[in-house]
Formats: C-alpha cells, structure tokens, sequence
C-alpha cells in the first residue's frame, strides 16, 4: 500500500506521489516492479514514453511519498497501567477547556452532572444533538431558545427598567442624560439593513442594573419629532457614547438627521480586538463574560418562518425588557472591556484606529454608490447569449445534451461517455466524480470541451451573482446601492462587505471587469476617483524584515517582480523572460504566505525540485526575509500570538501542536498575519484621516468604497486637484515605513475606467 501511495498520493494527507499516476497505473506499475525502489531503478524498461518521463521526473517526490505513507511503528512508547485507571475529572482546567472552545451548553450539563453522582466511571447522560451555531451579524442579538434569565452574578442585583412613553418622560431623561459624562444607548428597527429600517424605539442605559426604553410610532414623521428631541444629547460632542456595533446605530440614526457625536465605546469592537477569532455578538459575550442569557428574540417574534412578527407587533412591555437589557448589559460589558484593552496592549489600536473608523464607515454606507442599472439589464442580456451559444457546443462536442449544472451528470459525460483521462476518485459519500474547478483546469488542454464548460461556469456565476442581483439592491429611497462594511469579521483587521459584498467582484476576467463599468457618479458634476496601494503587502514585508536587498529594489523604483527573478536566476534585469518574471511574482506574494516547495511546483506547475531550488535562492539573496519568518514564528511560539506594526494581535493557539498539518497552517498564519494586518491597519487609517480633511475642508467630495487596499470617491470635479492631493499625502504617511509606499490614482466615468 505505502509503495503504491507513493506513485497515487493521497490528497487528504497531502502525499503528493507522481502527478499523472492515478490508482489503476500505479497498481500496475507496483504490480510489475514491486517496489517503488525496484521502479526507479528500472525505469529505463518502461514502455510507455509520457509515462516514463513522469517517473523520471517525479522519482524524488515518488520516494518522499512512500515515506510520508510509511507508519513509523518504533515510536518509544511505555505501557503505565495506573495511567489508564479512571479518575474524578480536573474541574478547573477542564472548566478552561470549555470556556475556549466555547461549550457552554455542554459545560452545564458535565458539571450538572458532576455534582450530582460520585462516581465517575458512570457514563454521562445522554446529551442530545445541538444545531451547530449560526452566526449573525456583529452586534445583532442571537436568536436561542426560551425567556432570558440570570446565570450568575446579575440575579443578586435586580434590575430596574423605566418605560418612557409620554413627553414628560422624555424630558426627565433626556434631563438626566444631559448631565451624563457618558451613556450608553441602542436602537430597535424593523429590520438589520439601516438603509430599509425604520426605528421602533431607543433604549438607554448609564448606570449598571437600570434601563430606560423609548417607543416610537409607526408613523415615521411622528417618530422623527421624538427622535429629534434627543439630538442635543447625540449631538453633544462632551458626552461619550458606549453601544454595542455603534455603526448600526449611528446609521439608522442618519436616516432622522441624527449625527451621534462625542467619543465612543463599542463592545464589539472591543471583543474583536481581545480575541479577534471568536464571535462578538451580545448574546455571547453576556453568556461569556457576565454569566447572564439575555431574554431571546424568538421569545419576541417567534422563530423565522413561523409566522414570525414584526418588532412593532411586540407588546410594549416585554419590548422594553428586551431593549432596556440591551442597553444595561452593553453597559456592564464595557466594565469587563475596559480593563482588558489596557492589559493586553491594544487600548491605543482601539481608540486610533477601530473607533474612529465607525462614523468613517457609517457614512460610506449611508453614502452609496449610483449604480447603472440599464447598462447591467443589456450586460445580462448579452451574457444570456453567450451561454447558450456556449450550451449548444458543449452538447456539440459531448454527442448529447445534459444538465451541465450538474456535477454527477457532468463527471458521468467528461469521465464516462468521453473518457478523456484516467478517471479521477469518487467522493465516499456520493459516488460521483469531482468536477471542481481546480480538477477541470488541469484537464484543459485533453479536450475542448473543458475549456467551455470553465467559460459556462464563469459567465452563469457572474450573471447570476452579480449582473442580475446587484440591479435589485438598489435602494429605493435614494437609488443608490449600499454596501455594509463588516469590521469585526476577518481576524486579520481587513474589512469585509455584504450586499452587495464588494470585495468579490471580478477584475481578473475581462468579463468581469465589465460589472465595474456599472459603478458610475452621482451625476454629471462628479467622477469616480480610485486610490490604490501598490505592492503594500511586499513593502510591508521588506520594512518589517528590514532586508537590505528588498528595501534597496522597492527605494530604487525597480519593477520588484523583475528584480527579483533576477536575482533568483542569477542574470541581468535585461535578460529577465516573461517566465522568468511571472515565477518570481508568484514567489514574491507566495513567500508572504508561508509557500512550500510543492506549493510552488503545483502553482507554477514544474518540478519540485527546481520549485525548491528557486525558494533556495530566493532566501539566499533575501535573508532578512528568511530570518523575519524564522523569528516570527519563534515568537508566536513564546508568545501564542503575533501583532502588527500597530500592535493588532493575532492569537494562534495551534502554533505548538503536535499535528504537523494543524501546526504547520498556524506558522503560515503567524507570518501573513503581521503583514495583512499592516495592511489593514494603514488603509483604515488612511480612510480616517482623509474623512477628516475632507470634512474640515467641508469639500463636496465623498470616500464611498473601499475594497482592499483600494478606496473610491465620488469627486466633484472642481476639486480634483485638491482631493488628490489629500487622499496621495493620507495614504502615503499612514505608517511610515523603510520604503517608498505607492499610491495608484486615476479617474474615470465609472469604476472600471477609474481604477
């Protein structure tokens, strides 16, 4: 078995074997020669000349995969028989187990169950399947089951929730919140898009245990007056603001000409910051950090799809249970936070960065962009003619027509009606072929018919994800679409956006790339602006590592691909090749990600061992590089976390794991993280900084996109020269660094043309 893994392979323990020897071959092949050994050796008898070429080729890779298949079975182990007697569990260390891996259901259970028996050889009670958790929108409260109710600390102090439902009420708080240095507040909608949302009510909270809850009327000029009168309290820039995903808020509050001002504190981003890998929804962290399950949704409105109601159906009084705990259990959630920021180093990450991010980002998203929606209408028009042209010459070249759509009938008319290679292995669990995109590209060139079937899956998916949906999300209110920037979700620090999700839209297709062409100005006044970084990440890296050789290439304005594979081939910048140059880029950005030398021969599709020698020389000629992954890695060994340049860590809690795979995806992390994370860093400020000045200049123009490490204006078109001037200088000295940072800029009538 381990001779013939080591010509197959076995993808799902990452043994390589002999690319092109599926398992029949090297049935064959084992069957004849015996060894993997005895096959080397013999290879010249081989009668097939491709087949040959591949064992020749591969016969290093061949040898390393037999012994990766190898089981080592004289592994040092004792037997300790008293090992193996069952003992009373360590209730504090197995208490920490499940606190970070997050059971608490099963927590309560085991422990139940612990106090109540004395013996622990008897089973535990059968505990029924959970539904795995869904996670919501940052900051939304979870749907659970049941009625809220105190877990531990919070049922010693009762609480007092006010419902303030007449004018005399709204005076006497807003009274009150006046003389506040800080209070915290959160809204109740109809639903989670502040852009289609109206308000039902407000609650606010500035002392632990008590609450006060607002309700609004239905009708929206009415509530508006209400919400009005609270706007010198939001407004007071003296007051400090504390909520629970802020930006929500702050946006459902533009919609009734509301701007919430002063410094804030939003818990989410709080808990992002402290432990970026896990959820930061309320109800979590009440569960988490106050021992408290808050009263649930459903216990509201029911259960999606269940007749569920609209919050306004809600009866008024359990509404304000519901709202006023949020505000109160936000409060006392800051209280556990604050503290926290401040051991771990990240307090001034926090207050720079994070927060003043918030008002950024709710007025991109309160902003949109005018999207062109007869332009996409033709576009779709044109795309649904290409696929059925693209249909009838697949069922051309197939002798048959199928649903293509379908990766059981599709793997049934590539590996059975047409055999166009050695068949590939079932799944275990559906017994059909894959058909994923990355097995048909390596098929490409063993019959047409693949190249068409990659282009039908290309254009149906840019049709139906983008060209046909995006036209629906236009707002009705103001005719522009409005994405939602999720800045609690990638634990890196880089943004994400959902409906439309920006960061997804294609540029490598000239089809895609067309979709951009929809993204237009406002108006005939303006154009689009795009500001892009350029080569961040490798500049990152060249200053974080400090390598001379990288920072003297990147200082010099050498093109970095070409220096580098230069360098790496040991010729002259003239004598670079096309080749030559496209390796060295797929190195250089693959070095950020912990690439190996099978990585390499895979991507590049050569050799491993050349893929090897080309890494070799890449460390040789760059060690700083070499010795920065080196010292990383060391370092989230010590430490369990790496950080950024603006001290954004990332916690790697598998770095020492004795799972050489688990252990091995963990290093990857630990040496992109600080660089991605730079990145995100330096654009977030850049993004900070330049809505500053565009709003102390009280310019017209508006920062309305960012996707990666790009950012896009709607820019009035008398203020170009002044804009640019601005978003350059912001970008370029957001961090300052060993080397030059880049700033791309053009303008255009739409989004492709500008960027």
């Amino acid at each position: 078995m381990r001779d013939i893994l080591g010509l197959w392979g076995d993808a799902s323990d990452n043994i390589p074997g002999i690319p092109g020897i599926g398992e029949v071959t090297a049935r064959k092949l084992i069957g004849e020669f015996g060894t993997v050994e005895n096959l080397l050796a013999n290879a010249g008898s081989i009668s097939n000349e491709k087949l040959r070429e591949k064992v020749l080729n591969f016969k290093e890779q061949a040898l390393l995969s037999k012994q990766l298949a190898t089981i080592i079975l004289d592994v040092p182990l004792g037997f300790e028989e008293d090992k193996l007697i069952m003992e009373p569990p360590d209730k504090e260390r197995l208490k920490k187990l499940f606190d970070e891996l997050e059971f608490r259901t099963f927590a309560q259970r085991v422990f139940t169950w612990l106090s109540t028996t004395s013996h622990p050889d008897r089973a535990l009670p059968e505990i029924p399947e959970e539904q795995p958790d869904q996670e919501p929108d940052p900051g939304i409260r979870e749907p659970s089951s049941g009625t809220g109710h105190p877990i531990s600390n919070i049922e010693t102090t009762p609480h007092t929730y006010h419902l303030v439902d007449t004018p005399e009420k709204r005076i006497d708080l807003i009274d009150k919140l006046r003389q506040q240095d800080s209070f915290c507040f959160d809204t109740e909608t109809t639903g989670l898009d502040p852009n289609s949302s109206e308000l039902v009510g407000m609650s606010f909270s500035f002392r632990p245990s008590e609450a006060y809850y607002i309700t609004l009327p239905d009708n929206y000029h009415e509530a508006l007056s209400i919400v009005q009168e609270f706007r010198p309290v939001f407004e007071d820039e003296k007051i400090e603001k504390t909520g629970q995903n802020l930006k929500f808020d702050i946006s459902i509050l533009k919609w009734y000409d509301v701007e919430v001002k002063g410094k804030l504190f939003d818990t989410m981003l709080a808990h992002y910051l402290l432990q970026p890998d896990m959820r930061h929804n309320m109800d979590f962290l009440a569960e988490t950090y106050l021992h408290y399950k808050p009263v649930s949704i459903e216990s509201l409105i029911g259960k999606k799809g269940q007749g569920q109601l609209s919050m306004r159906m809600v009866d008024t009084a359990l509404l304000k249970e519901y709202a006023a705990e949020d505000a109160d259990i936000t409060l006392q959630l800051r209280t556990v936070f604050e503290p926290m920021l401040a051991e771990t180093g990240t307090r001034e990450l926090f207050d720079r960065i994070e927060v003043p991010l918030v008002p950024v980002l709710a007025s991109m998203e309160a902003e949109g962009v005018r999207l062109d929606t007869r332009a996409l209408n033709e576009y779709s028009g044109e795309l649904e003619k290409e696929i059925r042209m693209l249909e009838e010459a697949i069922y051309k070249d197939s002798g048959t027509s199928f649903n293509i759509a379908s990766p059981k009938q599709l793997g049934e008319i590539l590996f059975d009606r047409l055999n166009i290679v050695e068949k590939p292995k079932q799944t275990t669990r559906t017994k059909q072929y894959s058909t994923s995109e990355d097995v048909l590209v390596k098929l490409v060139n063993k019959h047409p018919v693949i190249e068409k079937i990659l282009e039908y899956r290309s254009l149906t998916k840019l049709k139906s994800t983008y060209v046909d949906v995006l036209p629906a999300l236009v707002n009705p209110r103001d005719s522009r679409v409005h994405t939602s920037y999720n800045q609690a979700v990638a634990a890196t620090g880089r943004l994400s956006s959902n409906n439309p999700n920006l960061q997804n839209i294609p540029i490598r297709t000239e089809k895609g790339r067309e979709i951009r062409k929809a993204f237009v100005p406002r108006n005939d006044n303006f154009l689009l602006l795009s500001a892009d970084y350029s080569q961040i990440e490798l500049r990152i890296i060249a200053h974080l590592s400090g390598d001379a050789g990288m920072i003297g290439d990147f200082r010099s304005g050498l093109d970095i691909h070409a220096a580098t594979a230069a360098k790496v081939y040991g010729t002259g910048p003239e004598e670079v090749t096309k080749e030559m140059r496209r390796n060295a880029k797929v190195v250089n950005f693959g070095i950020i990600y912990g690439i190996s030398s099978f990585g390499l021969s895979e991507r590049l599709n050569i050799p491993r061992k050349e893929a090897s020698d080309i890494i070799h020389q890449y460390f040789s000629k760059y060690p700083g590089i070499k010795a920065y992954m080196d010292n990383t890695v060391a370092f989230a060994r010590e430490k369990g976390y790496v950080e950024t340049m603006m001290k954004r860590r990332r916690y790697l809690r598998d770095i020492t794991s004795s799972n050489a795979t688990v252990r091995g995806f963990a290093e990857r992390n630990a040496i992109n993280a600080p660089i991605q994370g730079t990145a995100a860093d330096m654009i977030k400020i850049a993004m900070i900084d330049i809505f500053r000045e565009l709003s102390d200049r009280k310019l017209k123009t508006r920062m309305i996109l960012q996707v990666h490490d790009e950012l896009v204006f709607d820019l009035l078109k008398n203020e170009a020269e002044e804009v640019r001037m601005i978003v350059e200088e912001k970008m370029k000295n957001a961090i300052p660094m060993e080397v030059p940072v880049v700033v791309e800029m053009n303008t255009g009538t739409n989004w492709l043309e500008a960027h």
